[in-house]
């Protein structure tokens, strides 16, 4: 059974492989900001989840004649900070606000995750669900900070930070599962699988990881 994983990101496809699945990556073309601004009043888990499936379904569409027995997983990630849901900052002056207002305080990594089960090449079986986890960020100097925002990383991650790259070296801990802080949770997906008949030990390849 084909995995197809709907998302650009290299650290969702690294997680899989180190964990023994070898997805098939197609990014969604979906516009993001539009979908969000049609629901300003949704939960944070609500959005996510919502952009989530919005990519699942898109790449569904696209690859259930190549692949019409695969499995879809599509996640977005944003950050619940200071009573505002933030995702990728995209440029320094942004994530220099962001962080301003992370530095020595607490955020919610959501991430919402959707998995589709094809078959004959339609969508047969959906499950989705969210996980949260608690960040506790450090309170970097400002020419750490300036140094961190030359690398580029944090202007393409939600949050502005990552917990697997440098970012780490900004971050305390973390309350909850540190797979979703980098963008897949493995236990909320193990269930998803689940929840459309997919046992997660029959995925595993033996050329992983």
């Amino acid at each position: 059974m084909r995995v197809v994983l709907a998302s650009a990101s290299p650290a969702r496809r690294a997680v899989l492989r180190a964990a023994g699945v070898d997805p098939l990556v197609e990014i969604a073309d979906v516009d993001e900001d539009a979908l969000l601004a049609a629901m300003p009043h949704a939960s944070p888990a609500e959005k996510v989840t919502h952009l989530a499936a919005a990519k699942a379904t898109t790449v569904a569409r696209r690859v259930g004649g190549a692949h019409p027995d695969a499995v879809l997983i599509g996640c977005d990630s944003m950050l619940h900070v200071g009573g505002e849901l933030v995702g990728k900052p995209g440029d320094t002056d942004t994530a220099r606000r962001r962080w301003k207002a992370m530095a020595g305080g607490t955020g919610e990594l959501v991430t919402g995750h959707v998995v589709l089960r094809l078959a004959d090449g339609e969508i047969d079986r959906v499950a989705e669900g969210h996980a949260v986890t608690t960040v506790r960020f450090a309170d970097p100097s400002d020419a750490e900070l300036e140094a961190y925002f030359a690398t580029g990383e944090p202007l393409a991650v939600a949050g502005a930070f990552t917990l697997d790259g440098m970012g780490g070296w900004f971050v305390e801990g973390i309350d909850g599962d540190p797979s979703n802080v980098i963008g897949i949770s493995l236990p909320l997906v193990r269930n998803l699988l689940a929840g459309v008949g997919v046992r997660v030990t029959d995925l595993w390849s033996p050329t992983t990881g």
